[in-house]
């Protein structure tokens, strides 16, 4: 029998783009801006086998992938709440090889600051089973933002 067991977490990441509100904003809600930084590294040998983004409140976003090694990875989001160009609040879980490893709740919030825009992102996780756990996931996130910042740089 599997041991169970649950850990709570939050962790709050926040960084300054230099780029407007509307444009950050976009790099979230347009499938096509999102899909040029959300995701694993270009040298991962990640493979996509399914992806769709409904971005609404009530919508819902999928990547389903697998690495070169042979590891399947879900991620599956359902927004909860939008303000465009302010917040976007979305619940997701996440799988590995069709085990569930976390569920969470993720904010977001856009704050207009110079002439760019302060991000804050805000996420709180139950890891599951010793699957995964909050260093890894935010250790994730930083590595998502950068790519996020590399992605309105270029």
């Amino acid at each position: 029998m599997t041991a169970r067991s649950v850990t709570h977490a939050t962790f709050v990441l926040d960084r300054v783009y230099p780029a407007a509100p509307a444009r950050v904003f976009s790099a979230f809600s347009d499938p096509q801006a999102k899909a040029r930084w959300f995701g694993a590294p270009a040298d991962s040998g990640w493979v996509q086998k399914e992806a769709g983004m409904e971005f609404r409140v009530g919508g819902r976003e999928i990547s389903v992938g697998e690495m070169k090694d042979g590891l399947k990875i879900a991620f599956r989001a359902l927004y909860q709440d939008i303000v465009p160009n302010e917040r976007i609040v979305y619940t997701y879980d996440m799988e590995m090889n069709g085990k569930r490893i976390s569920v969470s709740v993720a904010t977001i919030e856009f704050k207009a600051e110079g002439g760019g825009t302060r991000l804050k992102v805000t996420e709180q996780g139950a890891y599951l089973d010793g699957l995964d756990n909050a260093p890894q996931r935010e250790l994730g996130t930083k590595d998502l933002l950068d790519a996020l910042g590399r992605s309105l740089a270029g």
